[in-house]
């Protein structure tokens, strides 16, 4: 397969929004593996619990509400999540304090039950996401789709980055990117086009030292 410069897509870049020091100005970077580690499991519960009611909704409709969901929710401390009951967790669906919807409110359940099975296995989720490569962050990707809830497609990823986490993005543009150079010819979300955009961000991070997080927001700034 033969890339682009990532050179070239920087330059490119930069030319579209203003020069070098504009677009740095625009790019933000991921924590380092020991900040991460300092996210409390909590906090990763309900950051993809609010990305999973914003699919589809309005984000500053979740936003102004999460408040409310971290009240009514025990501020998603993940031995409480596992100790309501189901009556009790109909009843939390049904509170006109947040956003009223049973099959989202039960992800927070599921979702917990996956960050208290890494518990067990590591020291806490965050350090289970912190000490995952990000040369092979798709691997990330597919275990939070196989073993969380309503986590698949961009919502995993998008709270990834939202944490800190370094990771690409499959957004529109950089879809399109990847698509007009053919170096995904699939449907975005099919095993071989995840692999053939993780060789392609893992050759453009080898190649300019930057990370996965910074590549992915060039790409999609690159382009018309």
């Amino acid at each position: 397969m033969h890339y682009e410069r990532f050179e070239d897509i920087y330059q490119r870049a930069a030319q579209r929004h203003g020069g070098e020091r504009a677009l740095e100005q625009r790019l933000s970077r991921p924590l380092a593996s020991n900040e991460l580690k300092n996210h409390t499991d909590d906090r990763w519960l309900s950051a993809f619990s609010q990305k999973v009611f914003q699919s589809g909704i309005s984000w500053q409709v979740v936003r102004n509400k999460w408040p409310n969901f971290e009240e009514v929710f025990f501020h998603f401390d993940i031995e409480k999540m596992l100790l309501i009951h189901d009556e009790m967790w109909e009843e939390k669906a049904k509170d006109q304090r947040i956003i009223r919807h049973l099959g989202k409110v039960m992800t927070i359940r599921q979702n917990a039950l996956m960050i208290h099975d890494s518990q067990q296995k590591h020291t806490s989720f965050s350090h289970f996401i912190a000490d995952w490569p990000s040369d092979n962050i798709i691997g990330l990707w597919r275990h939070l789709k196989k073993h969380g809830a309503r986590l698949g497609g961009n919502t995993g990823p998008y709270t990834l980055r939202a944490m800190g986490k370094d990771t690409f993005l499959l957004t529109k543009d950089v879809e399109g990117y990847l698509r007009h150079h053919q170096i995904i010819t699939t449907g975005k979300d099919t095993q071989s086009a995840w692999q053939a955009a993780q060789d392609a961000f893992n050759h453009w991070q080898q190649q300019s030292g930057r990370s996965y997080t910074e590549i992915s927001q060039c790409l999609a700034l690159s382009i018309y």
